[in-house]
């Protein structure tokens, strides 16, 4: 099909459309992302609302959508406090040949700082504790008890995104594996730099995944690519930013945006955000779901395994030097 294979061909390009973007200006204007309050008790309202922000934006902000702040806060604590220790003690939890555990100072062709603390949350079968701080003593607790309703959000936000656009409710949670879709949590950290070489704290990407959930500390840096430019995301305190990634926007045959997005470092403050990464199993397949597809609508993406998709990503990645987020 030769809609297909145009299509295929402007994904893997993608990497050099992200590193002609890190040519333009550091600085963003912001507006307003769209901002969708769980409390509201219209269900039909809710389900527009994220869908008109998925398919328009491919980012939005929840407020009032069922994490306790306090949750949020210790979460935020004890992940600050790890990276406050000592070198030698981070070290405990570092990356060996997995991508899961702590690494520092990664610096890639565009010259992004990265340092941070990746493993995976959920299903139980794939947690390796070994990658989890012992230090703080209580940042396992903690992170056990913010997973728990990270999955619940994520579930009602998938539900919302399945039935506004004609699906079961189940559908996307489903698509991605039902109880073993795998949840990851990374904590990227920040420091404050005059260098402006080191500006860039993560460089322009798509999330490979299927929908990241994501909270920031009261520093702004998150900016979302929209209209031809480069938007910050105002810092909203408790919400949390949603962002659809590529595997929705292959299942509803590009309906849903998956969103170009990166982060700055600041010049003077500290920044730290905690997005958790919500993808199917590796050997799952997927591809647009019959729903999107029609003799109108040809399917404009290949069906994959999904661990084929992430590879054939990271090796695009690689052909321009840009680090792996």
């Amino acid at each position: 099909m030769e809609e297909e294979r145009d299509h295929n061909a402007s994904e893997s390009s993608l990497p050099s459309l992200s590193k002609q973007l890190e040519s333009l200006t550091l600085g963003g204007s912001t507006v307003d992302v769209p901002v969708v309050d769980l409390s509201v008790s219209d269900e039909d309202f809710l389900r527009r609302e994220v869908v008109k922000a998925s398919e328009e934006w491919g980012v939005f902000q929840v407020v009032n959508h069922g994490i306790p702040t306090e949750l949020m806060r210790q979460l935020q604590m004890v992940g600050t406090q790890f990276f406050e220790l000592p070198d030698a003690e981070k070290e405990t939890v570092a990356k060996e040949e997995d991508f899961e555990g702590y690494k520092k100072n990664y610096l890639g062709g565009i010259n992004n700082w990265d340092e941070h603390l990746f493993h995976r949350l959920s299903p139980p079968s794939i947690i390796n504790y070994k990658y989890w701080p012992k230090n703080p003593p209580q940042y396992r607790e903690v992170t056990e008890e913010y997973t728990k309703h990270m999955k619940r959000l994520t579930e009602k936000i998938l539900g919302w995104l399945s039935e506004g656009l004609g699906l079961q409710r189940e559908a996307f949670t489903q698509s991605i594996g039902g109880d073993t879709a795998e949840y990851v949590l990374r904590v990227n950290f920040y420091p404050p730099t005059q260098d402006t070489e080191l500006v860039i704290g993560a460089a322009a990407h798509s999330d490979m995944g299927a929908i990241a959930l994501l909270i920031p500390n009261e520093v702004p840096g998150l900016q979302a690519f929209k209209d031809e430019q480069w938007l910050d995301l105002d810092y909203i305190d408790s919400a949390v930013v949603v962002i659809i990634g590529d595997q929705l926007m292959r299942m509803t045959n590009g309906r849903l945006k998956n969103v170009l997005h990166r982060a700055k470092s600041d010049k003077d403050k500290l920044r730290i955000s905690w997005p958790v990464f919500v993808a199917p199993r590796a050997d799952m397949s997927v591809g647009p779901l019959p729903e999107f597809t029609g003799d109108e609508n040809p399917p404009k993406f290949e069906t994959l395994i999904y661990n084929d998709y992430i590879d054939q990503k990271i090796r695009g990645w690689a052909l321009e030097d840009l680090p792996v987020y």
